[in-house]
């Protein structure tokens, strides 16, 4: 069975959760990133995206992924069908890496950027990356280099994150500096650690 020994890792756009997976592997914690599991699946889908999509959406025989993101964000239909594409195949591909982990009886994270929205995984505990709203808005504008507008837009397709918080176990605080940040994901280890060992 899948997710024995799982921990779902999840945060909102740009609360600096993949930081947070790179701190937390760093200090010998296992990590599952859907993200990348969906762009393999998405970059073996080239055909697909093409009858989809149409032609406009690939670039030098590859999905071109930032065209499309800004067409899929756009498009709630669109947005639809390519979930509908992606979230079976890369729920496989993740029960298959955690059935893995799981021989190894110690916790493990799985890194599920929309792990509340989508009620797809039957995990039990999560950490959940926090950062408050206003510097969560400000930070995804200076990233993307996005407005406002369409910033608050992207953002808006999530649970806020103060709900994300009240809903995890527990809750990493990125909303000071790197140093800051750090401590928080080996006091977090500590915790499973203590948990587990």
């Amino acid at each position: 069975m899948a997710y024995k020994y799982a921990i779902a890792l999840t945060g909102s756009i740009a609360t600096g959760k993949s930081t947070v997976a790179s701190l937390l592997s760093l200090n010998g914690m296992r990590v599952i990133d859907a993200d990348t599991i969906s762009h393999e699946i998405l970059d073996n889908s080239v055909e697909w995206v093409r009858e989809t999509f149409g032609e406009e959406y690939i670039r030098l025989s590859k999905v071109d992924r930032a065209k499309l993101g800004e067409f899929i964000f756009s498009n709630v239909e669109a947005k639809k069908t390519l979930e509908d594409f992606l979230h079976p195949k890369i729920r496989d591909e993740i029960v298959k890496r955690s059935e893995k982990q799981d021989r190894l009886k110690f916790p493990y994270l799985i890194d599920i950027p929309l792990f509340f929205e989508n009620s797809n995984y039957n995990i039990k505990d999560s950490v959940v990356v926090y950062t408050p709203t206003n510097i969560q808005l400000e930070r995804f504008m200076k990233r993307n280099g996005y407005t406002r507008e369409e910033s608050l837009k992207r953002i808006a397709t999530q649970f806020p994150i103060e709900d994300k918080k009240e809903k995890a176990t527990w809750v990493i605080d990125n909303s000071k500096d790197l140093k800051h940040l750090q401590n928080e994901c080996e006091k977090f280890v500590d915790i499973i650690k203590e948990k587990y060992l």
